[in-house]
Formats: structure tokens, C-alpha cells, sequence
């Protein structure tokens, strides 16, 4: 890790002290973490494995740095191998490419469970080896036998507090309600969320939402629609339209929701009730040229609670592993989708569901929002 990528590393962490989202003394634990991924020349540690390297392909920005500070450095200082981060973005049609091409560069990538779901059918991906990967280290119902669980967030309703702050929203079905809420809605464009929005929102219970009713969630939504001012396709977006008014609630992320709250001072507030979580999970090109057993490791390694915290410090990730909720201090707790507290409000995006649907149910979303 050189002194400029360090810099930024800590200057992220800084700025978070500065917005009151860690503490200086969780800011002191960490940039000693990033601290301690410097050159090896410049440190003592454990015997390295021969030569080697991975790439770890993610959705790139703030991510690259995260990555990298909180898994290719430790990893490099435990086993020797380089792991290099890629921002260009795992969709699909680029694993594909990838595999087809017949000389893959990447190894890892940060995949939509549901995409390693149907591209490990096709022979895209390695089964994750298990005896290597500990399953006692996901939150159950959190690995499959192509991907593996390493974080998640969650779609969840922010609002603006100064027009709801009194009674604020309860649940989807407040969402949908503009005669008691009033005021323009924002939905994400790309439906991942959506579909089970307008479902709870419609009266289906939590528990029967799959198999998705697709023509009662897109009838929602084509009623609805006059009441949508935006469909946000990035977390800059989403908050835009809350913070200059466009929007009295959104369903958006809920790592940009904790953020819209610091930045906007408490006015903008979101809750966790009825809240979709969707998880994040790295997975193996088949025949990638770092070699399966070192990506096996490199997941293995990332399934560290401790490692799993720096995500969170950093990128407001939820923690795969459990054992991380623990490590979260009191006050920040209330931003981790995935604290028991939290979890226990919202619903699991099935993935499975996912893998069969989404793109026919994308292209019929994506017709009507287009109209």
C-alpha cells in the first residue's frame, strides 16, 4: 500500500469522524489497520506463499479503497498474493465475456447472488469449496453453491422529517399513500426492490410475498405512477431528489440514507420497517488465472469479523458474518441492516426468485415506467 492510497484511506476515515459517524478512537483502530497494510519491506510478518495474484472485480469509487484496506492488503501480508481491484463492474454480460473469452483476467468478483445463481448453472463459476469457506460464518440462508455471503444493504423508505416528522411513515403501504403523505416519490429504476415495495404496499403479507405476483405489482405501479417524480439509477440521485425537495420519501439505499441524514441535518430521516434487504457476495470465474484455491482462500479471509467492520466503517456495508455485529460500537448500530434490531423489521430478497425472474420482470418494469 503506498503513502498516497494510504492518505486517502485515512482521509475517508477522517471525514467520517468529522460527520460524527465514527469516533476517534474507532478512527485510531482503523487507520492502524491501514496503516499496517504498508509495503512489505517496511514490515515483519508471516512466511509468504509463492508468488501470485488476484483481481477482485467490484463496482469501483469509494469501493476500490474499502476492498483493498479492509481485504487485498491483509491478505497480501498473510500469504504473499497481490490482489489488485478492479472497478469496472461484475453484470452479468461482463462474467460472461469474461469466461468466454476463453483467457479470463479477473478471478473475484462482487456478484448479485442471484447472477451467481444463474451463471454457476451455466458453468460460469466455481462451486464455492466449503471445506475451505466456513458456512458458520453466514447468517443462515446466506450462501449458495456458487457465491458466497460477504455483505448486504437494504432498500428502505427516507423521508423528509420536516413535512412527516411528527407521524412519520410506517411501512409500504404509507409509501404508497399520498393522500396521507402527500408529496412526489422516487423509485429505483431498475426494480430489484421494487417488485416487493409495491407488493407490501398493496396488502400482501410478508410471508407470502414469493413467488412475486408480478401483474399485481406492475398494475401498483402503473396506477401509482403519476405520483413518481424520479427513478434513480445511483445513490447520488436518490439523495439529490430528497435533499432539493423533488421528493417527500424515496425508497433508496441504506447506505446513502444514513448518509442523507448526517448530511441533511436530521431532516431527512428513513426507518428500517418494511425494509428489503438484498445481499453482496464474491464469487469464482471458472478457470481464472490466479487459480481457484487462492480465491477460495481470499474469501475465506474475508469472512474475518474484523475485516467485515472496516467494510462498515467505511462503506456502511452490513456485516456477512454475525460475529461483526458485536465489534459495532452502540451508537452505530442503528445504521447496520443487519443488526438483529433492524433485521428483524424487514424482508430477504429471495435470490433464487431472482435467478428465474429478473430479466423478464426488468423489461416489463422498465416498459411501464417508461410510458
Amino acid at each position: 500500500m503506498n503513502e498516497a492510497f494510504q492518505k486517502d484511506c485515512l482521509e475517508i476515515l477522517a471525514s467520517k469522524v468529522e460527520a460524527g459517524q465514527i469516533s476517534r478512537r474507532r478512527f485510531a483502530q482503523l487507520a492502524a489497520m491501514v496503516l499496517a497494510g504498508a509495503p512489505f519491506a517496511l514490515r515483519t510478518g508471516p512466511a509468504r506463499a509463492d508468488g501470485g495474484q488476484l483481481v477482485l472485480v467490484n463496482w469501483g469509487g469509494d469501493a476500490i479503497k474499502a476492498y483493498d484496506a479492509a481485504y487485498g492488503q491483509p491478505f497480501q501480508q498473510e500469504t504473499g498474493i497481490t490482489v489488485k481491484e478492479d472497478g469496472t463492474g461484475p453484470t452479468e454480460g461482463g462474467i460472461t465475456a469474461q469466461f468466454k473469452s476463453g483467457k479470463p483476467t479477473w478471478d473475484i468478483v462482487d456478484a448479485d447472488p442471484f447472477s451467481a445463481i444463474s451463471l454457476g448453472k451455466q458453468g460460469m463459476l466455481e462451486p464455492i469449496d466449503y471445506k475451505v469457506v466456513d458456512k458458520s460464518k453466514f447468517r443462515p440462508g446466506f450462501g449458495w453453491e456458487h457465491a458466497s455471503s460477504t455483505y448486504f444493504f437494504s432498500y428502505v423508505i427516507a423521508y423528509d422529517a420536516s413535512k412527516f416528522g411528527d407521524k412519520p411513515p410506517t411501512g409500504m403501504a404509507d409509501f404508497f399513500n399520498v393522500e396521507k403523505f402527500p408529496g412526489k416519490r422516487s423509485l429505483y429504476k431498475w426494480g430489484a426492490g421494487m417488485w416487493e415495495a409495491l407488493l407490501l404496499g398493496d396488502g400482501v403479507a410478508p410471508e407470502k410475498l414469493y413467488p412475486l405476483d408480478l401483474k399485481r405489482a406492475h398494475d401498483k405501479l402503473a396506477a401509482f405512477k403519476d405520483n413518481v417524480v424520479s427513478y434513480w439509477g445511483g445513490g447520488a440521485e436518490s439523495q439529490q431528489v430528497l435533499l432539493n425537495g423533488d421528493a417527500s420519501m424515496a425508497l433508496i439505499w441504506s447506505t446513502r440514507a444514513s448518509v442523507l441524514e448526517k448530511d441533511s441535518g436530521g431532516q431527512i430521516k428513513f426507518i428500517w420497517d418494511q425494509g428489503l434487504i438484498s445481499p453482496g457476495a464474491m464469487a469464482v470465474i471458472k478457470n481464472n488465472p490466479g487459480g481457484r484455491d487462492n480465491a477460495m482462500k481470499f474469501i475465506a479471509s474475508a469472512q474475518d469479523p474484523k475485516k467485515q467492520l472496516v467494510m462498515f466503517d467505511m462503506l456502511g456495508q452490513g456485516p456477512a458474518n454475525p460475529a461483526t455485529d458485536a465489534l459495532i460500537p452502540a451508537d452505530q448500530k442503528r445504521l447496520n441492516p443487519v443488526d438483529p434490531a433492524n433485521m428483524a423489521k424487514q424482508v430477504a430478497l429471495d435470490m433464487n426468485w431472482y435467478a428465474e425472474n429478473y430479466g423478464a420482470a426488468l423489461d416489463a418494469y422498465t416498459k411501464i415506467i417508461s410510458a
